[in-house]
Parts: structure tokens; C-alpha cells; sequence
């Protein structure tokens, strides 16, 4: 393993009510997978791939916390909210969210160079 993180996964209990946030948020499409990647929707233009799956009761259905990069804090942690998410500990460097399944999140600031 070279550390690249190549896939991040959430469950959901409403998959369209999730794409929709997520594909709002991160402003990327998420299109169904095929038969081979199996069930649930993923980006195709993004590295790492994220992807969202009807929840179900097995080990991958629990919540995962991925960090985002953003560059402005605050627009982040409102567009969070518009979306149907949720702050759970703003700050200004770093924030954890909940998105509009209640899966956690973090995000980020991006260092400026």
C-alpha cells in the first residue's frame, strides 16, 4: 500500500436525498456503478473515488470520517447546512459535520502557500 487513498464509502438510508448533498457539496456527479463495482453510485472524474450505497445491516454500513479540503471555512460550513447537513464542532481550522444522513464528516482548511 503506497497510503493513497482511493475509495471513500457512505451509507445511506435515503441514497437520492445523499447524492444530492454530496454531489451539491463536492460539486461532482455521482453515476451508478456498474454490475462489477456492485451496488450504489460513485464519481468517475475524482481521486480518491467516493462513493454511496443503500445502508444496510453489514461492516461497511457504518459511518466513515473523511476529511475535505475547502478553502474558505466559512462558506464551507454554510453550504454544509443549506444542504440538509449539520455542524457538529465548527472551528476555524477544522470542523466535523454531519451530512444529510447523519454520516460524520470533517473538513478541513487548505494551508496557503
Amino acid at each position: 500500500m503506497d497510503g493513497t487513498l482511493g475509495l471513500i464509502e457512505f451509507p445511506a438510508d435515503d441514497p437520492d436525498r445523499a447524492r444530492r448533498f454530496w454531489s451539491g457539496l463536492l460539486g461532482t456527479q455521482l453515476a451508478e456503478r456498474s454490475q462489477a463495482e456492485g451496488r450504489g453510485w460513485q464519481t468517475r472524474s475524482r481521486h480518491p473515488v467516493f462513493g454511496i450505497h443503500q445502508r444496510g445491516a453489514g461492516p461497511g454500513d457504518t459511518a466513515s470520517l473523511p476529511y475535505f479540503t475547502v478553502a474558505d471555512m466559512e462558506i464551507a460550513l454554510e453550504q454544509v447546512t443549506a444542504l440538509g447537513g449539520s455542524v457538529i464542532h465548527p472551528g476555524p481550522r477544522w470542523a466535523i459535520c454531519r451530512d444529510s444522513e447523519g454520516s460524520p464528516f470533517g473538513l478541513a482548511l487548505a494551508s496557503r502557500s
